[in-house]
């Protein structure tokens, strides 16, 4: 078990460079397995998840170049269409593989994903998605077998805007026979991310970023690179981080349109924002101001982003109320709060977060990834030494996360147990 040791109370202060994004990298890494080529990805970050993905590729039989934030996958010596049980545990998001597998060779093996416990995030949606496409599934011993003798395009609507759903499908249909229609698709930046790229290496698609995405299938892909997009969730996760402590930062290499909604969150709660085309400003007020807040699917405020805000919150002036709509579990991190000297009451999906004057350094548990990084702002601007154990959730989605909070100051390091 890994640790984060905080002595809370410094302004954060300084520049900043957005890593690439994690939502976005692995439907990209994912989408390598179509081409039997090679694809150069540059801006992949340097995290837990993007590696068990390159890992799962290697077991496969993908040749993987690593070279920090570049990354060469070449996967035309792909041997297995299994995907191991004891990977799919531990990433949920290993589960975009079988839509590769499907799109590529017809056929993919899995189990069920895991990942952080934030509540029911079942994979109907993705298997129906499949059987539109003319996939046959079996379930056996734990295992769900995908075989089909072609992808046949066809008109398929989603019951919920999933992310993961609308991205298998893309991935499966690609390479398919004629035209597919997904309608009520996600609307997330990193669909149109995923898009870009296989548009580049040859697909047809349109729509991503609408509810309607059509894909006119390609009989193959092309040998490509691309540059993956900023990480939107560690932007937000920063701006929240230094508006909690009073300070002021630059953030660089980021796109401000993706993060519209926590900026004027941001800007509701007193801070003063300037942006330009790859960068944001912010310099936070004296005291923060309490806000609402109510999780959506995209363009809605992100779920990814309740529990970081939420910690910033407890400190500001005023009452706050915090709707989650996405995930059940969502609200762990509040009763680690509590120990900090938080006042939060829950009621079912409803958070109600009376802001504090301060907080008090304790030792406290990450139950999941964006949990975690609520506990360690709260641990930057606490009194006294915050103790921030399981971090392993946290090294999931951030990268360098200890060491770009020391360049603004932060008194935080990583400590192995």
């Amino acid at each position: 078990m890994s640790s984060y040791i905080i002595e809370g109370g410094n302004r954060l202060e300084g520049e900043l460079t957005v890593s690439g994004s994690k939502n976005a990298s692995l439907p990209i890494m994912a989408a390598c397995i179509l081409t039997g080529k090679k694809t150069t990805l540059y801006n992949i970050p340097n995290i837990a998840d993007t590696n068990k993905t390159l890992e799962i590729l290697r077991l496969l039989g993908c040749q993987i170049k690593k070279n920090h934030n570049k990354v060469v996958i070449d996967s035309s010596s792909i041997h297995t269409f299994e995907i191991p049980d004891s990977l799919m545990r531990e990433l949920r998001s290993s589960v975009i593989l079988a839509g590769a597998l499907i799109g590529r060779f017809r056929k993919a093996t899995f189990s069920y994903p895991g990942g952080c416990d934030i509540g029911a995030r079942p994979i109907d949606l993705h298997l129906s998605g499949f059987q539109k496409l003319g996939v046959k599934i079996e379930e056996e011993g734990g295992y769900i077998h995908c075989h089909a003798d072609k992808i046949k395009g066809t008109d398929i609507t989603l019951d919920f805007p999933s992310v993961g759903a609308t991205e298998n499908i893309m991935l499966a249909a690609v390479l398919g026979e004629g035209e597919t229609v997904l309608k009520n698709a996600a609307l997330e930046p990193e669909i149109v991310d995923l898009q870009n790229i296989l548009n580049k290496m040859g697909a047809k698609i349109e729509g991503a970023g609408s509810s309607i995405i059509k894909i006119t299938g390609v009989k193959r892909l092309k040998e490509i690179s691309y540059h993956i997009m900023p990480d939107r969730i560690e932007a937000g996760t920063l701006l929240c981080m230094v508006a909690a402590t009073g300070g002021k930062v630059m953030l660089k290499e980021v796109m401000p349109e993706s993060v519209y909604q926590v900026l004027y969150k941001l800007e509701e709660c007193g801070c003063q924002i300037e942006t330009q085309k790859d960068s944001i400003i912010l310099q936070s007020p004296k005291k923060l101001k309490a806000t609402n807040i109510k999780t959506m699917p995209y363009p809605g405020f992100p779920t990814d982003m309740q529990s970081v805000f939420g910690s910033m919150l407890t400190v500001a002036r005023g009452t706050t109320v915090i709707v989650e709509n996405i995930f059940e579990n969502r609200f762990r991190y509040m009763n680690e709060l509590k120990r900090m000297g938080a006042k939060v009451t829950i009621e079912g999906k409803t958070a109600i977060i009376k802001g504090s004057k301060k907080l008090l350094g304790a030792e406290v548990e990450a139950a999941d990834l964006r949990g975690g990084a609520a506990l360690i702002l709260a641990g930057l601007v606490a009194r006294g030494r915050t103790k921030v154990n399981h971090i392993e959730y946290v090294l999931r989605g951030y990268e360098k996360l200890e060491k770009k909070l020391q360049t603004l100051g932060a008194h935080i390091k990583k400590e192995e147990c």
